[in-house]
């Protein structure tokens, strides 16, 4: 349990997308960032804060807002098998792969199933326990918002063109939500065509929480997303600075709806917290993308456009640079046959899967392996206890009397054995290493730029700023930072 003295200030958290260290630090020599600077001057840095794998935004926040790694809260990632429904589920990895999968029902699960169905709620959010404390809260922009007040995505009328989707979906969310022009705090607020994402960026964000500066209406805890860097770094690559200038001023337009930033600073307490990295990706195309399809040949694999047939033996659900991979007839097909054929390829740094309790670890091109489950007398760095065997460098660990610490993946095994756990069904997940992107049916590739997804440090380690508190969490994960931000709130 965290022990701190709690100040019951307004707890302000800012997700910044694809915030990352070396480029933060390298753009605070080189570039004019006041509001960067200013939280630095006035607060504590922290470099490294473990993200959930796989490293994709809706695992992220479903992380965050619950305070429980997926095999609890039940978002795998962006994209993946339900076996009971028997189908895809994307949330939004590219609006072709939508199409392919059919844009109603992937909308439908965007905006409504993610949140009202998909979410365990056996689970509750940090707007739920803020609500069932008679506190408030604010969610803007976040994909992931569940909370306990009914609000109604309107949906724009050009999608409805296109889309058949009702114009108006009930949902429950947080006290004060925003969810793009879908849902919004600010009658007058700009920034919410078509052009400008319907809201989805970082100008709008910004703009809906001054609204509530402005009005002297802001709840005991708001969680503010930024998203627009993302895109900066899948295109330029890691070290791209264009899109943390535009954060900053983004920042500044916050902290100028107060008084004065000191009042800001003096009365609210800041959490400012990247969601994932990105690691950068060979120039070179045919080096660049592992091509599953091509791996998995002669079996066949589901189209996105034709659904699951009986006829298919495998599903492949790609996140980027993580992958589940579905064998659709244990029976016929197991697991490892699809693990052999898998390790062929150099490019891949994690093939895991599970046999009953145990956890199964490869690497692409390495005879040795790993196993473990929980339990046992080994401990971690976060005093989680395991039995361990086989060869220890397939996860960069290392053991010392009974004691394991993390080299390139950091909190390793509880990362895969949450994400073994987060769904139903026989699958496989992967990863790639730096340099290299999994290629999907249709899925954007990001040649020479930056993508994310992964298991390495590059895509799961986090920076986060805190001013107005000298507490800190047990753990620099994102799975610790519930219960210390509900600590901050009372």
């Amino acid at each position: 349990m965290i022990s701190i003295t709690t100040s019951g200030k307004p707890v302000i958290m800012v997700m910044l997308d694809t915030l990352m260290d070396k480029p933060l630090q390298m753009a605070l020599k080189e570039e004019t960032l006041p509001a960067f600077t200013y939280f630095m001057e006035h607060g504590k840095y922290y470099a490294n804060v473990v993200a959930p794998f796989p490293t994709m935004s809706v695992n992220v926040e479903s992380t965050l807002l619950t305070g429980q790694y997926s095999d609890q809260h039940r978002i795998p990632a962006l994209t993946w098998y339900s076996k009971k429904e028997n189908r895809i589920i994307n949330y939004g990895t590219h609006v072709f792969d939508q199409i392919k999968l059919g844009l109603s029902k992937c909308l439908r699960d965007t905006l409504y199933r993610l949140n009202n169905e998909h979410l365990n709620t056996k689970v509750k959010t940090i707007h739920e326990e803020l609500y069932e404390q008679g506190k408030k809260s604010a969610s803007i922009n976040p994909l992931v918002n569940r909370g306990n007040v009914p609000h109604q995505l309107t949906i724009p009328g050009l999608i409805r063109y296109f889309v058949p989707i009702k114009k108006r979906i009930d949902t429950r969310s947080a006290t004060k939500y925003t969810y793009g022009c879908l849902s919004r705090l600010n009658p007058n607020g700009k920034y919410s065509g078509i052009w400008h994402k319907y809201g989805f960026n970082n100008k709008f964000a910004a703009q809906e929480f001054t609204h509530l500066v402005s009005n002297q209406d802001v709840p005991d805890f708001s969680l503010i997303y930024l998203p627009d860097h993302d895109k900066n770094v899948h295109k330029h690559g890691p070290m791209d600075t264009k899109g943390i200038k535009d954060m900053d001023e983004n920042l500044q337009t916050i902290l100028d709806s107060f008084p004065t930033w000191e009042e800001a600073l003096d009365q609210h307490i800041w959490i400012l917290i990247g969601d994932n990295g990105q690691s950068g990706i060979k120039d070179d195309r045919r080096q660049a993308f592992v091509d599953l399809k091509e791996l998995l040949q002669p079996l066949k694999v589901t189209k996105l456009s034709r659904g699951v047939r009986k006829e298919d033996q495998v599903v492949i659900a790609n996140n980027l640079r993580s992958c589940f991979i579905y064998s659709l007839d244990i029976d016929k097909l197991p697991l490892t046959e699809i693990v052999e054929k898998l390790k062929r390829d150099e490019r891949l740094d994690l093939i895991s899967w599970k046999v009953e309790e145990w956890i199964h670890v490869a690497s692409g091109g390495k005879r040795e392996s790993f196993q473990f489950k929980e339990g046992g007398n080994v401990k971690d760095e976060f005093d989680q206890f395991w039995e361990v065997r086989g060869e220890y460098s397939v996860l960069d660990l290392t053991l010392t009397e009974n004691r394991i610490t993390f080299g390139d993946y950091p909190d390793a095994l509880k990362r895969i054995h949450s994400t073994l756990h987060s769904h139903e069904g026989d699958f496989i997940v992967i990863s790639a290493k730096p340099g290299y992107e999994l290629r999907g049916e249709v899925t954007p590739s990001h040649a020479g730029g930056a993508s994310h997804g992964g298991f390495h440090k590059n895509d799961s380690s986090v920076p986060m700023l805190v001013a107005g508190t000298e507490t800190k969490p047990d753990y620099f994960r994102m799975v610790d930072l519930k219960e210390w931000i509900l600590k901050l709130t009372k």
